[in-house]
This record gives C-alpha cells, structure tokens and sequence, in this order.
C-alpha cells in the first residue's frame, strides 16, 4: 500500500488558552462547579500544557458551554461531514485523483453518531461512485486512524479495490461534558476539531514523495479499558481520562514498535521520523522517555500538538504532512497511535526521496 495524497481540515476560528479560560470564568458553568474545579481549569490552562490554541466548531466560545443532548448532536451533525469531506477533498488534490477513482472510502469517528454513518455523507458531499465501497468505524478513539489504515491495507491487498479514501474526524467540541472529576474538566481543555484524510494506493503516486506502507501491528488490552473511555450519561458522552494513560500509552507504543522492527530487522536508530499521536504533553513526554527519543525526534507531533491540540483520531494524519511538508529525512518512519480499548497501533512506513 502506499499513500499517495494527504489532506487535513479544521473549523476556521482558533481559540488560545487564555481565551478558554476567560470564557469559562464568564459562563454560568463557572458557578456550578467547585473551587477545586476551578483550580484544575486554571492549572491547564494556565501552564504550558504542551497546547497553546485549538480550533472549535463554535461560533464563539460561550456556544461550547451550551450543553444538552440535542444541541451537540446537532454541531456533530453541521460540521463533522463538512470537516470530513473537504480533508478528502484535499487529501484527492494531494494525489492528483478525482472522487470516482476511489473504489472504497473508511471513516472514522467517536464524537458523534449517525445513522446513515458519515460515509453517505462524505460519498455525497465528493461526488463518490455509487458503487463505492463505504465503511464506517467508531469506538476507537483516538487510535482510530491506524485501524482505519489497516483497513484500507486489507482492501488493496485483497485485489477488490486500486484506491481507498481514509478519512478521520472527530468534532470534540460536539462531545463536551462538564463536571467536578479532574478527568473531565482536563478534557474539556485538551481537545480539538478537525479531520484528517488519505488516498491509499497500491501503486506509488505520480507526484510527490513516495510514501510505502511496509508493516502493522496492533496491541489490545481490554483490561485496562476503563483508563480511558467515553461512556454515557445524561443523554451525552463523558470522557474518562485518567492518570495512567502516560505510562500506558508508552508501555504499549515500546511493545507495538518492538514487534515491527523485530520482523523486519530493523533497530530502533534505524528510524529517521517518528509520526506519533499526541495525547497531550505529559504523554509525549512519556513517549521520550519509554522510547529513548531525543525531544526533537517528535517535533512534528509537539507541533501539532501546541497548535491544534489533542484532535484525536485525526491528529497523526496532521503529523504525517508535517513531517512531509517539511522534507524530514527518508528511510524508516514510525507512524502510531493509541487511545480508548487500551489499544495501540503502529506502522512502519518507507518514505523515498525529500
């Protein structure tokens, strides 16, 4: 397989921190909640929490404080297959194809729900053959994006399709949920909107660097499932985050990248860009750690990371042109993520030229 365009998307208004912050002091949550709650959302907002700004599907921050059950669906429904179709619009440009070369498309998503999935909607808002193979993917968090990728593989593999459309969005702000569990309320201040899409091939593009994906593995832990999840209450999604998800998500990305580089004979220093999810800093900062990686060998995802915050299963499809659109050096990338189950995923990906 290789990977022949990218393209990335977000709502076009930016929000900082600071500006976070202020809008929560003057909205009627401010007073629901405790005075250790206040401390948390000042604490991450006013730290360097590894994010500085995130783009949100709001028309002004005072509408994220709007929370009721119809009120997020309905952003989830406005702007998810808006975000979706024109990351794949982009991401088509970036191949050089148009909608009715794509054979299947695989959406992704864990922030809202529709029934037809966001793959009508992305079918028909590009212009998809009728015969187009679609599927849909949720519950996966932000690890989405590799399953998604994998899928894609499997396709091409099996000789049923030339060309697959992978396509990841997430609108976290249709997802918000507030309340006094320190998990929740760092949430609220972590994430981000956007989509993230991909032309898969199984032959290498015409333009452009080539971008071969070699291996994959995948880890799953259901045990550990309660660490990091969405469940249900009140009619919405309430994010659990807890404080093991650091060292959880560098224990799994050491034990998905082992089992690759070891089938393919590879060390780790034989690795020349690292194209990592980014929970948030103290997970990057675990990642270093785990991995022995040097801060600028996740530049990319710290990047991504400072100005869109975490965007969930879109996020390593910005890291991914990052690293491309600033010619990092070719050889061996790392590409992974990982998020709710737990599960961790990883691929090995052979990049030519800069």
């Amino acid at each position: 397989m290789f990977i022949i365009g990218i393209g990335t998307a977000t709502p076009a208004l930016r929000y900082t921190k600071a500006e976070c912050l202020d809008a929560f002091r003057h909205s009627a949550w401010f007073e629901r909640l405790d005075a250790r709650a206040h401390l948390v959302a000042r604490t991450v907002l006013q730290r360097d929490n590894g994010i500085e700004a995130r783009r949100l599907a709001v028309g002004s921050l005072a509408d994220v404080f709007r929370i009721d059950p119809d009120t997020l669906h309905r952003r989830f429904l406005d702007h998810a297959p808006a975000l979706a179709a024109e990351a794949a619009a982009r991401a088509l440009a970036s191949a050089g194809c148009l909608a009715q070369d794509m054979d299947a498309v695989v959406v992704s998503t864990c922030t809202g729900y529709l029934c037809p999935g966001l793959s009508s909607h992305v079918a028909e808002r590009l212009g998809l053959r009728p015969d187009v193979q679609a599927f849909d993917l949720v519950g996966q968090g932000c690890a989405a994006a590799l399953p998604n990728l994998q899928l894609g593989a499997a396709l091409l593999k099996s000789g049923a399709c030339e060309r697959v459309l992978s396509v990841c969005v997430e609108v976290s702000s249709a997802a918000m949920y507030l309340d006094n569990d320190p998990g929740v309320l760092i949430s609220a201040c972590l994430f981000g909107d956007g989509a993230g899409a991909a032309v898969l091939s199984r032959r290498p593009g015409t333009a452009g660097r080539q971008v071969e994906w070699k291996d994959s593995a995948s880890l799953l832990v259901p045990s550990r499932r309660d660490a990091l999840k969405f469940e249900q209450r009140a009619g919405m999604l309430r994010n659990i985050l807890t404080r093991e998800v650091p060292a959880l998500a560098a224990d799994h990305a050491q034990q998905v990248l082992g089992t690759v580089l070891d089938r393919a004979g590879l060390g780790r220093q034989d690795i020349s860009a690292w194209i990592m999810h980014a929970g948030g800093r103290d997970v990057l900062l675990a990642l270093e750690r785990r991995l022995e990686l040097a801060p600028s060998d996740l530049r990319y995802s710290a990047a991504m990371l400072r100005e869109y915050g975490n965007l969930s299963s879109a996020f390593v499809y910005f890291v991914l042109q990052a690293a491309l659109q600033d010619h990092a050096p070719g050889g061996w990338w790392w590409l992974s993520s990982f998020g709710a189950g737990f599960s961790c995923h990883g691929a090995l990906l052979e990049v030519q030229g800069t």
